[in-house]
């Protein structure tokens, strides 16, 4: 992870199904990864997330929904512990399965 970027897990609850998606499809599109239905993680350039989130807060009700943002250090990120029913690893880079290992 090169050190202008930083890992970051998204999380939101969303009301509308046309501002979950367009929510979604920026996630994705700053190349986060979908680990469940309403949940991104991944690495991200700093400047980059700062423009992200002021894309979702033009796209979400501030009133009803939502949106958590969690940066990461990759020490912190290593002690994370999954229970039950991971991720599919096969979306996540190989970079962050490394910390996993």
């Amino acid at each position: 992870m090169k050190t202008t970027d930083t890992l970051v897990w998204i999380i939101y609850d969303i009301t509308e199904d046309k501002a979950r998606g367009k929510v979604a499809k920026k996630c994705k599109e700053a190349g986060l990864y979908r680990v469940q239905k309403s949940v991104f993680l991944g690495t991200i350039a700093r400047n980059r997330l700062d423009e992200l989130q002021m894309h979702i807060e033009e796209l979400i009700n501030p009133e009803i929904d939502s949106v958590y943002i969690f940066p990461m250090c990759e020490e912190d990120f290593r002690k994370v512990k999954l229970l039950g029913q991971a991720f599919d690893k096969k979306l996540v880079t190989d970079e962050i399965k490394a910390l996993f290992i």
